[in-house]
């Protein structure tokens, strides 16, 4: 019996991360992709695995996540590549406190000088470089990750202003207590986009953590299904992900157009149908 729910569990966390990219390990996350702009002023700076945006003015620069420990120098080659100066990126966003998307931060703003924004959780996490005993992954020996300088929290509804520059944060906690999603508007050939930067929103837990019901982080579940309903509801052309292939981004750079008005709604579909397999898992002793 024992073996069997640890099947289940393990299958299922397999499933899991199979479909988040999580399952390669850091050398396939940064792989090498060629950086390109998505729409107007943003651009994709990121790995091929772990995504990265910078979204640019004359005012200076935005940057959403530094990927892995492994990223950031494929990140400032990117930047430099698309023309763009390190120094001139004054803010860091970030989406959620785990080394694959937060592990190449400090290197990043050690190179630019940029201040680095975070929730009212994941802020401690980033500035001390440990993982919150409250991290449904916290048992799977998350790796600790080079503490941050010149941290700052970024309030859940927040417009973080620059020049021309207006990103609204969005509080997505489940898949950590931490989690951002970044709203803007770009402009291209006249047209106007709603963009949005959406954090991981997969209910994986580690060890003994049940969205079910545990003690270090009692609601878990109302904060993913809370996360996933907030992401479903976003005005939302443009979709990039933490992960970027699990938001269709490479399919939809194939096709020459990021513009799908359904990509929200169908990534917000996706954790909710994980939740449902968690929470049946998690049903069965898994």
């Amino acid at each position: 019996m024992i073996r069997s729910r640890i099947t289940v569990r393990a299958t299922l966390l397999a499933a899991i991360l199979a479909s988040q990219g999580a399952h390669a390990e850091p050398d396939a996350w940064n792989a090498e992709q060629a950086p390109f702009k998505v729409y107007g002023n943003t651009w994709y700076v990121g790995t091929h695995g772990l995504s990265s945006v910078l979204i640019t003015s004359p005012a200076g620069h935005i940057l959403i996540d530094g990927a892995s420990p492994k990223s950031p120098a494929q990140i400032a080659r990117h930047i430099r590549q698309l023309g763009f100066k390190l120094e001139d990126i004054r803010y860091i966003l970030t989406s959620h406190e785990h080394f694959d998307h937060a592990g190449g931060i400090a290197e990043l703003q050690r190179l630019t000088g940029a201040v680095v924004l975070g929730s009212v959780h994941s802020e401690p996490v980033l500035r001390s470089g440990k993982p919150s005993k409250g991290d449904p992954q916290y048992e799977n020996d998350m790796p600790p990750m080079a503490p941050i300088a010149n941290t700052r929290v970024v309030r859940d509804g927040e417009v973080v202003k620059l020049g021309p520059l207006a990103l609204s944060a969005h509080y997505t906690p489940g898949h950590t207590q931490g989690g951002i999603s970044w709203t803007w508007r770009e402009t291209e050939g006249g047209k106007s986009a709603a963009m949005v930067y959406a954090d991981s929103l997969t209910a994986l837990g580690a060890g003994s953590f049940r969205y079910s019901g545990n003690k270090v982080y009692p609601q878990a579940r109302a904060d993913i299904e809370a996360s996933i309903g907030k992401v479903a509801g976003f005005q939302c052309d443009i979709l990039i992900s933490a992960h970027p292939e699990y938001s269709g981004l490479w399919e939809r750079k194939q096709r020459g157009n990021f513009i799908d008005p359904e990509a929200c709604r169908a990534y917000a579909d996706k954790g909710r149908a994980r939740l449902r397999e968690t929470l049946a898992a998690e049903a069965k002793g898994g």
